[in-house]
């Protein structure tokens, strides 16, 4: 399990810094949330549609991953949280579930 420090992730079994996680996320537009354990991200669509799209996408992969995000949709916009809420901080699941959000959202 993983928790934020110091704007780095920090294994808490290994105790050892993760940073290049975060780094790799960061140059995707993924960014720590103020005052809490969690990555966020806003994506933007050409229409509603669009994204409505791309979250049954994300929905189905959450499902299968039993990890699901916290989001806001409106219109052509999905705000993205993730946080795993099991070790209270952000875990390799979250980076695993914004990786895949990455892609689905380029191939869209």
């Amino acid at each position: 399990m993983f928790y934020l420090q110091n704007n780095l992730i920090v294994g808490k079994a290994l105790g050892v810094s993760n940073n290049i996680l975060v780094m790799e996320l960061r140059a995707t537009g993924w960014m720590e949330v103020e005052d809490r354990d969690a990555i966020f991200k806003e994506l933007h669509f050409k229409t509603f549609n669009q994204a409505f799209g791309f979250m049954s996408r994300v929905a189905l992969q959450a499902e299968k991953m039993n990890h699901h995000p916290e989001w806001i949709n409106v219109y052509n916009k999905v705000q993205i949280t993730l946080t795993t809420h099991d070790c209270g901080g952000i875990s390799k699941r979250d980076v695993k579930m914004a990786k895949f959000i990455d892609k689905i959202a380029l191939s869209m």
